[in-house]
């Protein structure tokens, strides 16, 4: 791999491809600001896009092997196939083809400071929070992170005066072991992504492991140890030195020692307080809007790791109850007074099991009478990996509403799909409510909002293009 000084040459040019990808177009919006040439290809415009050409980048609607610049270095993510034009043109011009990750870590190695947040679930959360906090006590971070951040209206910044640099590590490809943050944050670990990690969680813990041997000996792993994964990774960690760089969080137990914990925990309507403590002494009292004890990890991570960076609780933490969520984070998308529907990115059972618990306490908290989860499955890989935990996510829920698998380029499984989901979800909850509408988002809009009643919570779970869902049943629910 080529070097920082070689990549981040004064002439050098970038070409994306698929540059209107939230984690691409944010690496792009940096080398702009960073006065860098920047062009790229997407199938089609996005809100990304628009920012990226009012920055100058040079964007193109479509692939096509004319996109290509003479001489750039070729960006591309673990997304692009290889019969993509441009891609294949680069490899005839023996062009320099980096994955994002290259990029992020160049990027990320020029910051005194590095923030990394890691783990199956939260990663977004926890790094738009952190981002948002020190955007709020002007410590001009710069980062870079999967979703628009809310009250910043940006997935990324670089500011020429940034110390600290604060991203989002994505372990789905095993690209996270390139990086070398000063922090990184460990909310949870299980298995996933198991078209990458064959073996399951046992490759997601070596990967993990690896990463923290490679850290420098001043860096520091923050790790929720409520988390039978992180736990499961800390015994396979016997290097002392390793052992050392650990700081841990926790909302159960007491840690008095190189330690941060949540407790006298309190969920409303408007979200959770809890008293920090830090080596068993109260810091103070936090608040977030975020709601379920997932967030409050969430939380209680971001604390950790910016106190862990030398930025003052009683500095950032006001700022917290403002912070109102990422995008499809527990997003209320449609709200009148008779249903309100909340869109959610969870796509793992795990995820589903803490948003409808969330929905849960939420519904008790305000009165409503059923939660409707609709759920879309992302992957058939994914799916057929989960097939057992995904039957037992819904016990929250009062109706479960299936709707066919968002592929993401999987095959389709003769077994694995979401009508056999629905026959076993059937045979194994025989008291519980749950149908299969089958089609595209738009062909189930009538059939889904014909199950939808007065004072109803609908939750729309999924990775996939679910995320239309909510808007237009909303839409629908007016219309009658």
């Amino acid at each position: 791999m080529l070097c920082h000084d070689e990549i981040l040459n004064k002439d050098a040019n970038f070409h994306f491809i698929a540059i209107g990808g939230v984690g691409q177009s944010a690496l792009a919006k940096i080398l702009l600001q960073r006065g860098y040439s920047v062009s790229g290809s997407d199938v089609c415009d996005s809100k990304y896009l628009k920012e990226l050409k009012a920055l100058g980048a040079k964007v193109f609607i479509g692939h096509n092997e004319e996109n290509l610049p003479p001489a750039s270095n070729v960006v591309v993510s673990s997304a692009i196939k290889e019969d993509n034009p441009e891609l294949k043109k680069a490899k005839n011009l023996k062009l320099n083809i980096l994955h994002r990750s290259d990029i992020l870590q160049i990027l990320s190695s020029d910051f005194p400071v590095f923030i990394g947040f890691a783990g199956t679930h939260g990663k977004t959360t926890t790094s738009g929070l952190a981002s948002y906090l020190l955007t709020k006590i002007k410590a001009s971070p710069a980062y870079a992170v999967g979703g628009i951040i809310p009250g910043l209206n940006t997935n990324a910044d670089a500011s020429k005066d940034s110390t600290v640099f604060v991203a989002e590590l994505d372990e789905s490809d095993g690209t996270i072991s390139k990086y070398s943050p000063s922090i990184l944050v460990i909310n949870n670990l299980e298995a996933d992504h198991l078209d990458f990690y064959k073996n399951g969680l046992d490759d997601v813990l070596k990967t993990f492991k690896n990463l923290i041997a490679s850290l420098s000996n001043d860096a520091k792993i923050v790790v929720n140890v409520d988390d039978t994964g992180v736990l499961t990774l800390l015994d396979k960690i016997a290097d002392k030195n390793c052992l050392e760089k650990i700081v841990r969080f926790s909302a159960k137990s007491n840690l008095d020692k190189n330690g941060f914990v949540a407790k006298n925990i309190n969920f409303n309507s408007n979200g959770a307080e809890f008293d920090v403590l830090q080596d068993d002494k109260t810091l103070g009292r936090a608040a977030t809007s975020l709601k379920g004890l997932h967030n409050v990890y969430n939380v209680l991570a971001v604390i950790a790791a910016l106190i862990e960076a030398g930025y003052d609780f009683n500095e950032f933490h006001p700022f917290v109850k403002d912070f109102s969520g990422m995008g499809r984070r527990f997003q209320t998308v449609f709200k009148n007074k008779d249903i309100e529907i909340i869109d959610d990115y969870a796509h793992h059972p795990s995820e589903i099991k803490a948003t409808l618990k969330a929905a849960s306490d939420y519904k008790t908290k305000c009165g409503k009478k059923r939660i409707v989860a609709i759920f879309q499955p992302h992957r058939y890989t994914r799916l057929k990996a989960l097939w057992n935990d995904f039957l037992n996510s819904f016990t929250d829920c009062d109706l479960l509403i299936v709707l066919d698998t968002f592929s993401a380029g999987d095959s389709f499984d003769e077994e694995y799909n979401s009508l056999n989901f629905v026959k076993n979800y059937k045979e194994a909850n025989k008291d519980r409510n749950v149908c299969y509408t089958g089609g595209s988002i738009d062909e189930t809009i009538a059939a889904v909002s014909s199950r939808i009643e007065i004072n109803d919570i609908v939750l729309t779970l999924g990775a996939g293009d679910i995320t239309k869902m909510g808007k237009l049943l909303g839409e629908s629910y007016e219309g009658n």
